[in-house]
């Protein structure tokens, strides 16, 4: 099975942008994402991207196409997604220098966890933390 023995996630987090271009720049620039693949439709969306952080990835496109997934998105959102990194502190201080807007600057969590929330351009809501579900 994928996932915990071949470390390949099994679940990706898809998100739709009005402006994806945008978005990327933010998740690479401001909050440490590595760009895997973007695909780009002849206007210039973004028909598929794919960033990575850590072995996790998240897929995101531009709004306004057609089919069926855009169908269902309209109107989508925001989305929340939680990511797992080990530096919050720096982690933080790289998005804050970018201009992401910071929701809660990193806190120390009663279960364990040191963690931070940001907002992206679109009102996405990003958390990054040291709590790891299933690891333990």
């Amino acid at each position: 099975m994928a996932g915990a023995a071949s470390r390949v996630p099994t679940i990706y987090p898809t998100i739709l942008y009005d402006d994806a271009k945008a978005a990327m720049r933010t998740l690479t620039q401001g909050l440490g994402f590595n760009e895997e693949a973007v695909y780009e439709g002849e206007n210039g969306s973004v028909l598929h991207a794919e960033l990575s952080c850590g072995n996790g990835r998240v897929m995101l496109g531009s709004t306004g196409r057609e089919g069926l997934f855009a169908q269902a998105m309209a109107g989508a959102g925001p989305a929340g997604v939680y990511v797992v990194v080990e530096e919050v502190d720096e982690h933080f201080a790289r998005a804050k220098e970018f201009g992401v807007e910071i929701l809660m600057e990193p806190t120390d969590q009663d279960y364990g966890s040191r963690d931070y929330m940001a907002r992206d351009p679109e009102g996405n809501v990003w958390s990054f933390g040291t709590y790891a579900p299933g690891s333990g």
